[in-house]
């Protein structure tokens, strides 16, 4: 009766042990970027995040590109292969939890005294060596391996925002492409009519080899642009039929001119907002969730592991008999292992988990600064583009003027023939510097869509599993 109370004892130490856990309390970092765009930007209107792919880029040969890319590109399936394969293993690390029953099976005969055979025969369900969570060590593996599963479905969903922005550029490149080769074109034929025309003076001695030369030198200069260009196109062609996993459709074309391609300004927004709209900044705190658990694991590593070894079942020398009634039993034997001496494994175990723990950290603030620099980059962008464009298109337009106002001076005799090639060289620069400064703007805008958190919409039918209780 004496140890009535020790018992007791016993048992309540062990109910409040079970509701243990060693992992500490998890706090989200601050984040270590200021509270404000180093720039003006507009906050209010609709958030990059909630406005879908398929709304904000309007060419319909972009959004069939797009399409394409979702469900051919390969290192999005890829990501998607990831999810299913942490989806497992957070399977795994769950049924931890839980005591696994086997159905057991078994005969034995030996040799006994006097020639005789003794028979054995064994039917029954047993549960072997359960560990008994007391400490939260299993619990807080599978809480790990959940934080590595959310992180693997956000990083699909970070592949997806970077595809379908990488998908947008490369189809502008391509458009930008087409343009400036109509422009070269367009100045190639001039120019070789510029060159039959000096070679026809020359013939007649009205100028001298000097402008022949000249001429000539202008017209091969266009045909070596040209056929960079198209070489250009070509490679273009080629990563965009990479990015969509499959060749160009046939028959594929672009929009005329890159003027002709619209997209919307976004709002900025607040630099807090990035927290909950980046997938790849979850991705990062989710590794960070996982890599707090396994400090929890390694805490309950020190404690002793309490497992379990049942059974029940029934026995028999005579088959025939072996469900008859007395045949029946069980048994039961629970088991401690306390670590005494390791060697500092279990010390080891629990340093490199708080060492885990500090590089999620540094990478989830790492990953907050990247995308921080990255909307500013696009918001500073998006401050000059514009201005430079005016200012490039009134560039483009002065030059025409002075192109035209060459070639009369030249064939009334009041400039020379080098006035009117300089001339023509400008305008050729100028009016490829117009095509590739609207580049830059749009794939600009297309950089602020992605930085924002933008070409992904969460499916409503599509649920994470919940953490485990604890």
């Amino acid at each position: 009766m004496k140890l009535l109370p020790t018992r007791i004892a016993a048992v309540a130490c062990a109910a409040l042990l079970a509701a243990c856990s060693m992992k500490p309390a998890y706090q989200r970092p601050d984040a270590p970027v200021p509270a404000t765009w180093p720039r003006d930007a507009v906050t209010s209107g609709s958030v990059a995040a909630d406005i879908e792919w398929q709304a904000f880029f309007t060419d319909a040969r972009l959004r069939e590109l797009i399409a394409l890319s979702l469900r051919g590109n390969r290192d999005l399936r890829l990501a998607v292969l990831a999810i299913e394969q942490a989806r497992a293993q957070y399977g795994i690390r769950n049924a931890d939890r839980f005591p696994t029953v086997n159905a057991q099976a078994s005969g034995s005969r030996t040799p006994g005294a006097n020639d005789t055979i003794a028979s054995v025969y064994t039917v029954g369900l047993g549960v072997t060596a359960w560990e008994i969570d007391f400490f939260g060590r299993i619990a807080s593996l599978s809480e790990a391996a959940l934080a590595q599963y959310l992180a693997t479905e956000e990083g699909r969903k970070a592949a997806q925002i970077a595809l379908v922005a990488s998908v947008a550029n490369a189809y502008l490149s391509l458009v930008s492409d087409q343009e400036l080769l109509e422009i070269t074109r367009q100045t190639l034929v001039t120019r070789e009519d510029s060159l039959r025309l000096a070679k026809l003076r020359f013939d007649n001695g009205v100028t001298s080899e000097l402008d022949l030369r000249q001429a000539q030198t202008l017209t091969e200069g266009a045909r070596v642009t040209l056929a960079q260009q198209e070489r250009q196109r070509m490679l273009d062609e080629n990563a965009l039929a990479l990015l969509i996993g499959q060749p160009l459709p046939p028959g594929f074309t672009t929009t005329a001119a890159i003027d002709s391609v619209q997209l919307p300004d976004l709002p900025a927004g607040a630099p807090s907002d990035l927290l909950t709209r980046r997938p790849d900044i979850r991705q990062s705190e989710q590794q960070l969730v996982a890599a707090n658990a396994n400090i929890g694991a390694a805490r309950a590593a020190f404690f002793p592991r309490i497992s379990l070894t049942a059974g029940i079942g029934t026995a028999s020398n005579q088959l025939s008999n072996l469900f008859s009634s007395g045949s029946w039993g069980w048994t039961l034997a629970p088991s401690l292992v306390l670590p005494i001496f390791d060697a500092g494994r279990n010390q080891a175990g629990l340093a490199s988990a708080n060492a885990g723990r500090d590089i999620a950290v540094a990478q989830y603030e790492k990953a907050i600064q990247t995308a921080f620099r990255e909307v500013a980059d696009a918001l500073a962008g998006r401050a000059t583009l514009g201005e430079q464009l005016r200012a490039q298109r009134a560039v483009a337009e002065a030059e025409a003027v002075r192109t035209r106002l060459s070639d009369l001076r030249y064939q009334n005799g009041v400039a020379s023939y080098l006035d009117l090639l300089d001339a023509q060289r400008s305008l050729f620069t100028a009016r490829q510097a117009l095509v590739q400064t609207r580049l830059a703007q749009l794939q600009n805008q297309v950089l602020l869509y992605k930085a924002l958190g933008g070409g992904w919409s969460e499916p409503a039918a599509e649920a994470a599993p919940h953490p485990p209780s604890q």
